[in-house]
């Protein structure tokens, strides 16, 4: 057993030095993680910790999947990611790659997200080592979390093949150390259109794929509104509805050119009881409709193609769930929370795996400038990892 009040100074001062350790390697998405996974593993090795390396497609990039205690199905899995969004247009105080101490707090990219609740359970390994653990604790490190949480699908179409299936799982994602429950989903689409060109003074002898875009802008937006109208029946979200955002259009190359080719991204955030595709179906339908009313005249016809990116599913509640109760029994909560953000969590709930979010430090300091996660957090979060060990112990 691991008793829950014990000095946990050395602990945290090792979960402060694992974090310096981990934010020096830059990883943002679009490059490589293997330096740090290189890193990690030299860890487990030391401790003599079993793991599995899980490289992408690719060979550029890699999960590890670490187990402590018995190596069997069950117990509970510890998910975090490696990657961190960039730091280039951003203004820091500092070396966004040097951890830095100032009154309470600690900076560095990927401080708070999440590599504070790496650093956590890579410290921790040492006690959980010392547990005597009777169900296992088990470490994903995943990548790509930060472009379409890819990172950890293929390691968990192994569970229960090759590799132990957890009982329940926590996604470490900034909570402040609350429990929640439930997310939206997310996913990105990029829209093309391509129209024909013509002197803009007899506009009627070409297509502006600008003006068809706008059309199929406006009409995402008339969804968002209705969606608005519908709102968050549950009561819990913030904002309370689905939501669509545009946030990049290119198109035309001259002010006086009817222009070939409009792009678009835009994003789709559904409540968790809302299919996903529901964007893309109106979407769908505009275009088809708009397409249609251009086919008669070879000059304004358009041809418009959407791509989706990698569905983020969401978190959907379960109440009294092996991972809710666990979780707010080791946090010492009576409720649990939504977050606005999407995570890896929705993805192990869809392999049948009960999921909650619990992980130290804010949100509202992710991915800006000067990033910091509160030492207190961070001692919070030894707290919690030693409730977990006395558990399964």
């Amino acid at each position: 057993m691991v008793p829950d009040r014990i000095d946990s100074t050395e602990r945290l001062a090792a979960t402060l030095e694992m974090l310096a350790r981990l934010v020096s390697f830059d990883t943002e998405s679009a490059k490589s993680n293997l330096p740090l996974v290189d890193d990690v593993e030299t860890y487990f090795r030391a401790h003599g910790v079993d793991y599995v390396k899980v490289p992408n497609a690719t060979g550029d990039k890699a999960a590890l999947f670490a187990t402590i205690g018995p190596k069997i199905d069950g117990g509970v899995l510890l998910s975090g990611h490696t990657d961190v969004v960039p730091v280039a247009g951003q203004t820091w105080t500092s070396d966004p790659f040097k951890l830095r101490r100032e009154d309470g707090r600690v900076y560095a990219r990927g401080a708070c997200d999440m590599k504070g609740f790496d650093a956590l359970c890579l410290a921790m390994v040492p006690e959980f080592l010392s547990a005597d653990l009777k169900r296992p604790i088990h470490i994903l490190l995943s990548y790509d979390e930060e472009i379409g949480c890819r990172g950890s699908l293929d390691t968990i179409a192994r569970f229960g093949h090759d590799l132990p299936r957890p009982a329940s799982v926590i996604v470490g994602e900034p909570s402040l150390m609350q429990v929640a429950d439930a997310h939206k989903s997310i996913t990105t689409y990029r829209t093309n259109v391509c129209g024909h060109e013509a002197h803009s003074s007899k506009p009627y002898l070409g297509s502006s794929a600008i003006e068809v875009a706008c059309a199929l802008i406006g009409e995402l937006y008339r969804l968002a509104d209705d969606l608005k109208t519908a709102g968050d029946p549950s009561g819990r979200f913030d904002p309370p509805c689905s939501t669509i955002h545009v946030g990049i259009i290119r198109g035309g190359t001259a002010r006086n050119i009817l222009a070939r080719e409009c792009v678009f991204e835009w994003e789709f955030r559904g409540l968790p009881n809302v299919d996903y595709n529901l964007a893309l179906a109106h979407m769908n339908a505009q275009i088809a409709r708009i397409v249609a009313e251009k086919a008669a005249d070879p000059a304004k016809r358009a041809r418009v193609d959407t791509a989706a990116h990698h569905p983020v599913p969401g978190l959907n509640p379960e109440p009294g769930s092996l991972a809710e109760n666990l979780g707010l029994k080791l946090a010492r909560r009576n409720a649990t929370i939504t977050v606005s953000y999407a995570s890896e969590a929705g993805q192990f709930q869809a392999a049948g795996i009960p999921t909650i979010i619990c992980g130290p430090g804010s949100i509202d300091q992710a991915h800006q400038p000067d990033e910091y996660i509160e030492i207190d957090q961070l001692a919070a979060g030894v707290t919690f990892m030693r409730r977990l060990a006395a558990e399964l112990s």
